[in-house]
């Protein structure tokens, strides 16, 4: 089921309009984008801009070379969002600019992407690769790129970007094209109409077409199935767009009248033009505070096709949380429909209250009358109108929690305002995503507070700083504005200012260390990449998706699809497991995970079957629509709680060898102890992976019994046994393919078995190859997730704030099956451990529930166990009356210690970790920016800030890892390892390798070999033994086994090598293999990097500073700026290290401050679309985001000294998350200051994730209203 949300799939849709002889570009989501509605468009793909055989665009080189590219999967839709944005503002008015550059300005260029999600990047290189086409950039603030060196002058940087010429630019609308009349569709051929009058849609709606129980459909941009999923299959559709009472957008003084077809973007664009004509005040007012609400609709691709009256219809007929229903609602809009009896006109209000709309009744306009202008200098009547938004994210792309639009007509009296007329409207999103009992009415007062404050002449040096920050608008000022009848202020919003990136790069083993794009940048760019959904489907393919439990214990006792679904093929399930194989979907440490529920589903999410059906929307369709019969009785209660599985005793055993250590005596610990905190709680919740790639495999029965599967997967090895084991075959009949993974983040490592196993199953059983491409929603509910946890601590401590013992009893929901689970107390623990507790001790349990099995996802327990550790600190320092980062300084590790917890792996001069806070505290001005926030907190009233340095200690542990080097005859390089390019750069770093250990034969042959290495896609049958590519350390891993196989090459031709030199003086690379070949000297080596047990294990050490300010009234935090100094040992590539940073710091933003993980009853998960779950985007990551990749010198036991960087840093967003917390701990002070806080300022747990409706409970939802009674009690008083 397609949601619309992510970006992905974004293209450039072009039409011709004969008569202006004008082609209009827009970008659209393909997958809401039906195909007859594109008669007559001309189409451009990313791989229409450019490619690898005609030559990339100046996109995809700057994509690549800014290093905004990781996994790729969603780097074409990137590059088509921001190249509409290009296009059209290259046909705009503005003055040409310098050559190479567009009209585009900044601002424009980062609201382009606004929109598109990306899980690896972090966004940052992706806004500064759109930016750099910007005729007003700053070229200094540009971020770290291949272009140029640090110390180029600004027009020599200029002058090494790819050119760009507008003029020159991709022809959208081919010529021929425009030389065709668009006909419409045969409707005998198509079952699709497009009127081109009120009355021939009158007669097709009231004719045969739709009569006798023919299902139709009006559309428009059909937006709307992103969010209600379609399962039905219409015999016609009727297409609005051609009519032309529906398409018209007037406006004058008297109003605006707007078709129902009218596009989102095209009513924000007459409403921004118009404004500037006459509208008279009131119409320049509204057309304003419309336009910049709107824009915070949905994303650009979407808004492009979306439709005003399409968005109204839903909110009537669905009850959809329509922005536009209450911005029309508060300004008294009129609606004409078109009904059975004829044209009716009524208000919107009304409509709304109406029942829903039949099929055949349709929206044809809607009016915004302008009030009249009443300004006189007797009565000095105004109109005060604006609108109000809080949502999940500040700009675009999410639903809005509460939204609301006031009207007022004020005027001055003697007493000052009198406010004669006022309309307050407002919606609430439904009250399940209003985490924490968010009451309906706290927003909505806080709205009509800030809508009515400005007209308050109290004034602003009452006691307690309550006016201060709040600019009044006075009786006086208002006598005194500009004669327009109005009063208004903007709320002006920008994205990202300026960054910084320090990279300390080496040339010792060149060209390892040298910060290089990453291989296939561009060719991801232009989507050339291939991923398994990209590999032509064979002939006779058949397309599957699963049906899965909805209950969390229930037996199953049939299944029933519906019978008017065409397509269906089969239905496999357990039973067709053939004899001799196994009812197996994956297999982890200690046990196996059934691929289907048998008679019993354990858990709601369990798959239960996989529909086949010869496409793959039949697939979801019948999958969706299938009736699974259930069967409760003499069935105990699902256990769904970490309670309930202690109370049951339910429990997965975790192996001694992966169980942590405890340090100290706990008891002589708190018996040293001034102060004690016990039995305190936490709990954390799970997280979603969001790859961008969904579950992926196609399966090919191939001959002699045997099996070809191509899959998404980070474990192929594995994937490769489970399905030989399902299907009773050899393994050598299996052969298991992958090239690259778009996005994984550990979602790929065992939730991708059961896919590539059950598609392996129906493609054996009906021996036709079969693919299966989870759609997103039911990827998130079978997925499973983060481990959620319950937390219970007791804590002694000093009075000077170190602490001296802590005890932890942790329960893991570890869900219904073991998965990866045993491993995450240790990961949990070692992150615990970077602060010295003196003595810790511990009893950590893994909870087996009636929850789908969580698994490994990015820093599995080590995110959890870090930012615990922040919660005690934070504890002890609230009880203290401290200084938060004074009790981190008082419990950092010092050299001794930390071996003694982690068990003396750190080696004398490689604790970088207080040199490191010591160095980020001068580069980020953390101390003397804590003193001018504490200035800011004391003088704002509704607005606070908070800043946080937060350290962290990752155990990493490296695995065993296969390499594989062969050359070919004319000197090329193919290089195989079992480590699976995800995104992190893999490739990159291990062509790298190959070619600087190849190298040391002739060293000044480096740069070519490069050029020659190939790295190729993960294949069982030719790289056994390729295990898991997880844990940040595979990279590192695999250059290891590369190094080796090169030296075994390195070996066999040095002294060919020799002997040519001595006769012939001087020998190349070419000739070198062609002697080789000639004396059969062997040029393919296999090797099998096994680390030693003591360079197993090391410690990788940063520290983030972050600084966020939160809006009382609404709760919305926004990050300031946040700067980072991360030990990357000797970095293999700080390019694609920095990179891995950044996008693993904003995961973790993702992670603390916005993903929403609901469930239901069940634990059914609910918020399972981009529609409800919501990762960051580019309007959500820091303002001023600063990093530092340190270069701590030699590692005697790394590989080239190198550390890893993939999930490390996600733990220093916690920092974004205490720094919140400290924001909110000043607007609970402020409180007490009015002695209008029960309790303690600063004793107090902020939840994760710290989402706005959270973040303002905890600030206290009738903030507003005491703030008022304070202001009344001070007044009586005076």
């Amino acid at each position: 089921m397609v949601t619309g949300g992510c970006g992905a799939c974004v293209v450039l849709v072009s039409t011709y309009d004969p008569k202006l002889k004008k082609v209009e570009d827009f970008s659209v989501s393909s997958c809401l984008t039906l195909l007859c509605s594109l008669n007559g468009c001309s189409i451009t793909t990313s791989e229409g801009l450019g490619n690898s055989r005609d030559g990339f665009h100046a996109i995809h080189e700057r994509f690549a070379n800014f290093h905004a590219s990781q996994c790729g999967f969603c780097t074409p839709g990137m590059c088509m969002s921001f190249f509409s944005a290009l296009v059209n503002a290259d046909k705009g008015n503005k003055p040409d600019p310098p050559p190479g550059f567009s009209k585009i300005t900044p601002s424009e260029a980062e609201k382009s992407i606004a929109g598109n999600l990306c899980r690896c990047t972090g966004y940052r290189p992706i806004a500064d690769a759109c930016k750099s086409f910007a005729a007003d950039v700053d070229i200094e603030d540009l971020g770290f790129n291949s272009f140029w060196k640090k110390d180029d002058s600004k027009e020599t940087k200029v002058s090494k970007l790819p050119p760009y010429d507008p003029t020159k630019n991709v022809c959208t609308y081919p010529e021929f094209l425009k030389s065709e009349s668009a006909t419409n569709l045969d409707s005998l051929r198509y079952p699709w109409y497009s009127p081109v009058s009120i009355e021939e849609l009158r007669s097709l709606l009231y004719s045969k077409v739709t009569e006798n129980g023919a299902s139709f459909k009006l559309v428009v941009g059909n937006t709307g199935s992103g969010y209600y999923k379609e399962t039905q299959r219409y015999d016609y559709y009727i297409d609005l767009r051609h009519v032309p009472e529906l398409s018209i957008i007037t406006g004058d003084q008297t109003g605006i009248e707007v078709g129902a077809t009218v596009t989102i973007s095209k009513f924000i664009s007459f409403l921004k033009e118009e404004s500037k004509i006459n509208f008279g005040s009131y119409g320049k007012l509204v057309s304003e505070k419309l336009a910049y609400h709107m824009e915070k609709i949905a994303s650009p691709f979407v808004r492009n096709s979306a439709s005003v009256g399409g968005n109204l219809v839903m909110a009537q007929k669905n009850g959809f949380p329509s922005d536009i229903a209450t911005l029309f609602l508060g300004l008294y809009a009129t609606v004409s429909l078109m009904t059975n009896h004829g044209i009716e006109k009524l208000t919107w209000e009304e409509l709304l209250s109406r029942p829903p709309l039949d099929s055949r009744t349709v929206l044809l306009s809607v009016l915004i009358p302008f009030k009249k202008d009443q300004s006189s200098l007797q009565t000095h009547s105004r109109f005060l109108f604006d609108t109000y938004r809080a949502a999940p994210r500040p700009q675009v792309n999410a639903l809005a929690y509460v939204n609301a639009a006031f009207l007022a007509d004020v005027s001055l009296s003697q007493n000052g305002i009198l406010i004669n007329d006022i309309s307050c409207w407002h919606s609430v999103l439904m009250e399940q995503n209003m985490q924490q009992g968010l009451k309906r009415s706290s927003l909505a007062v806080t709205y009509v507070f800030e809508f009515l404050y400005p007209l308050t002449n109290v004034h602003s040096s009452i006691p307690g700083g309550l006016l201060d920050g709040i600019d009044d608008i006075s009786a006086e000022d208002i006598s005194g504005s500009s004669n327009d009848g109005c009063i208004s202020e903007g709320r002006k919003q920008t994205l990202l200012s300026s960054a910084k990136q320090v990279l300390d790069s080496s040339s010792e083993y060149y060209p390892v260390g040298e910060p290089m794009k990453k291989v296939g940048a561009a060719m991801q760019a232009s989507g050339e990449a291939v991923f398994v959904d990209d590999i032509p489907s064979p002939p006779n393919c058949l397309h599957g998706a699963f049906i899965y439990s909805t209950k969390p214990l229930a037996g199953v006792k049939g299944i029933k699809l519906d019978s008017n679904i065409d397509g269906v093929i089969s239905i496999i399930t357990f039973k067709d497991i053939p004899s001799g194989g196994a009812n197996v979907g994956a297999i982890t440490i200690s046990e196996s995970e059934p691929l289907f529920a048998d008679e019993l589903a354990r858990c709601a999410g369990e798959r239960i079957a996989v529909v086949v059906a010869d496409s793959q929307k039949s697939a979801d369709v019948a999958a969706m629509t299938a009736l699974v019969e259930y069967d409760t009785e003499n069935i105990d209660s699902p256990i769904l709680t970490v309670e309930k599985a202690v109370e049951k005793s339910s429990f997965f055993q975790i192996p001694f060898y992966l169980y942590p250590a405890q340090v100290g005596d706990f008891s002589k610990g708190m018996a040293e102890a001034d102060h004690k905190i016990l039995s305190a709680e936490l709990r954390l919740g799970s997280e979603y992976h969001f790859y961008m790639e969904t579950q992926t495999t196609l399966a090919i029965p191939d001959e002699d019994n045997c099996m070809v599967v191509y899959t998404s997967s980070q474990n192929p090895e594995k994937a490769h046994h489970v399905i030989a084991t399902c299907l009773g075959l050899p393994e050598h009949n299996i052969r298991v393919i992958t090239r690259r993974v778009g996005g994984a983040f550990g979602g790929k490592s065992v939730r991708a078995m059961p896919v590539s196993t059950a598609c392996a199953l129906a493609a054996y059983k009906l021996r036709r190859p079969v693919r299966i491409y989870v759609n997103r929603n039911t990827d998130m509910i079978i997925n499973g997730g983060r481990h959620p946890m319950k937390v219970t601590y007791s804590v002694g401590f000093k009075s000077s704030g170190k602490i001296t013992a802590l005890n932890l009893d942790i329960l893991i929901n570890a869900g219904i099956t073991e998965d990866m689970s045993p491993i995450l107390p240790l990961g949990l623990i070692n992150s615990l451990k970077k602060y010295d507790w003196g003595a810790l001790s511990f009893d950590v349990k893994l909870c087996k529930t009636n929850l789908t099995s969580k698994t490994t996802m990015r820093g599995p327990g080590d995110v959890q166990g870090s930012f615990i550790a922040e919660a005690i600190i934070e504890h002890v320092a609230s009880l203290l009356s401290m200084e938060v980062d004074s009790v981190r300084n008082e419990n950092v590790h010092t050299f001794e210690s930390i071996n003694l917890f982690y068990g003396n792996i750190v080696a004398a001069g490689e604790y970088t970790l207080p040199s490191i806070m010591d160095k980020l505290a001068v580069s980020s001005s953390f101390f003397q920016r804590s003193k001018m926030l504490e200035q800011f907190n004391q003088k704002n009233t509704w607005k606070k800030r908070g800043i946080s340095r937060v350290p962290i200690v990752f155990n990493a542990m490296q695995r065993a890892t296969p390499g594989k080097v062969s050359i070919l005859q004319d000197g090329s390089i193919v290089v195989e390892v079992g480590g699976i390019e995800i995104g992190q750069g893999l490739w990159t770093k291990v062509r790298q390798m190959a070619a600087y250990a190849l190298s040391l034969i002739e060293s000044s042959w480096a740069d070519d070999l490069l050029k020659k290495v190939r790295v190729i896609q993960a294949d069982t049958l030719s790289v056994v033994q390729g295990g898991l590519t997880s844990g940040s350390t595979t990279s590192e891993s695999s250059c290891a086994a590369v190094k080796l196989s090169c030296n075994v090459l390195v070996e066999r031709l040095t002294p060919l090598k020799k002997q040519l030199q001595e006769q012939n003086g001087s020998v190349d690379w070419p000739t070198l293999i062609g002697q080789a070949q000639m004396l059969s000297v062997s040029l393919a080596a296999n090797s099998y990097y096994v680390p030693e047990h003591s360079s197993m294990s090391y410690l990788n050490f940063g520290a983030a500073v972050s600084e966020v300010e939160i809006d009382i009234l609404t709760g919305e935090t926004t990050i300031l700026q946040s700067d980072i100094i991360y030990d990357c040992g000797q970095s293999l590539n700080p390019a694609v290290d920095l990179g891995q940073i950044e996008g693993a710091f904003v995961h973790g933003i993702g992670f603390f401050m916005n993903e929403e993980y609901l469930t239901n009853e069940d634990e059914l998960m609910v918020s399972n679309s981009t529609w409800t779950y919501k990762i960051p985007t580019i309007d959500t990551i820091p303002k001023n985001f600063n990093v530092q990749v340190l270069n701590s010198g030699h590692h005697e036991k790394r590989v080239l000294s190198s550390k890893t960087s993939g999930e490390p840093p996600l733990l220093l967003a916690a920092s974004v998350h205490c720094a919140t917390r400290a924001a909110v701990k000043a607007a609970r002070e402020q409180l007490k200051l009015w002695d209008k806080l029960d309790g303690s300022a600063s004793e107090f747990y902020l939840d994760v994730p710290a989402i706005l409706p959270l973040v303002k409970t905890q600030c206290g939802l009738d903030y507003v209203e005491k703030f008022l009674e304070t202001l009344l009690a001070q007044k009586s008083t005076n």
